[in-house]
């Protein structure tokens, strides 16, 4: 078995605290402090060192955890085969995901797997695409959803993770009943080049997204409000202050008078989405059957939606 001191220290490269080490694990700081102590003695290395108040990694630590990772994969991998022969489930799953995909597709994998093998251990956890891969490597789950676009730090040649596409998520217009366009069922995105627009912050990946898809279509749209979760926006756009994208996969929140619309042409926005899982575990039964699960569910999302 991997050394769980390793696996701490891992842990610790990735987030860079003691602090933070021990939120990701679980473990208490003077239970990290002690891991890091204990795996320098026992290797005679000395692989952090005192910065300020905090530790840091050394050269020598730095070279250990990148090295680790090829035996950190295979150890994965082989503990996915061993699965595999023997027609054999972990006894844990643990999922992480940001808020719609946990909402509206990992609580019903749960779900659906809690009938299935009810002996089977589940953990959910609302969590932003950075988390996600920092808890992937601290083992507290197994199988994150995230995307694409927001992973930019963490790419296909990733020597920790392995990325698997889920579906492509489009970007519809949520518009009030009254709008003059609300009873077209799908609109190009240069009709509504002069509306007032509720987007997200500058700076934010939803932001580019937006401003990307109207300079494809030639337009400067006018940013009248701006807000970072998909409720308020709708809620604002219920309150005739302008119009605003939702992904398909996000549901229409409880507000009155609105309509989705599907945005047509080649520059309709799309987000993609994506399974991450610790490199080499991607062929655990349990992973590859909950991958396709969650693949299928959003197939049934998306087109039931617009329905």
């Amino acid at each position: 078995m991997i050394d769980s001191r390793l696996l701490t220290l891992r842990t610790f490269a990735a987030c860079g605290t003691v602090a933070a080490t021990a939120e990701l694990t679980g473990y208490s700081p003077s239970a990290v402090s002690a891991q890091l102590r204990e795996l320098q003695k026992s290797l005679g290395m000395q692989l952090v060192t005192k910065d300020g108040r905090g530790l840091r990694l050394t050269l020598t630590g730095r070279r250990l955890v990148e090295g680790a990772e090829v035996l950190l994969a295979q150890w994965e991998e082989l503990k996915a085969s061993a699965l595999k022969a023997g027609e054999q489930i972990p006894a844990h799953l643990g999922l992480g995901g940001f808020s719609t995909a946990a909402s509206q597709l990992l609580a019903p994998l749960a779900a659906r797997l809690r009938v299935q093998r009810p002996d089977l251990e589940i953990q959910l956890i609302d969590a932003d695409p950075e988390r996600c891969y920092r808890l992937l490597l601290a083992e507290r789950i197994d199988l994150a959803v995230v995307v694409s676009m927001q992973s930019a730090a963490h790419g296909e040649d990733d020597p920790q993770f392995e990325h698997v596409h889920l579906f492509d998520d489009p970007l519809d217009v949520v518009v009030p009943a009254t709008h003059p366009l609300a009873d077209r069922g799908a609109v190009g995105l240069e009709e509504l080049a002069s509306d007032a627009w509720i987007t997200d912050v500058p700076g934010s990946t939803y932001r580019a997204l937006f401003t990307a898809a109207f300079a494809a279509v030639g337009h400067t749209p006018r940013v009248a409000h701006e807000s970072i979760e998909w409720e308020t926006m709708t809620a604002f756009v219920s309150a005739g202050m302008g119009v605003g994208f939702l992904p398909r996969l996000a549901p229409m929140s409880a507000e009155k008078d609105l309509v989705r619309l599907r945005l047509s042409g080649a520059s309709r926005p799309m987000r993609g989405i994506v399974a991450v899982v610790r490199r080499g575990s991607l062929e655990s039964p349990l992973l590859r059957e909950s991958i396709e699960i969650l693949q299928d569910s959003a197939h049934q999302i998306l087109i039931g939606r617009m329905e």
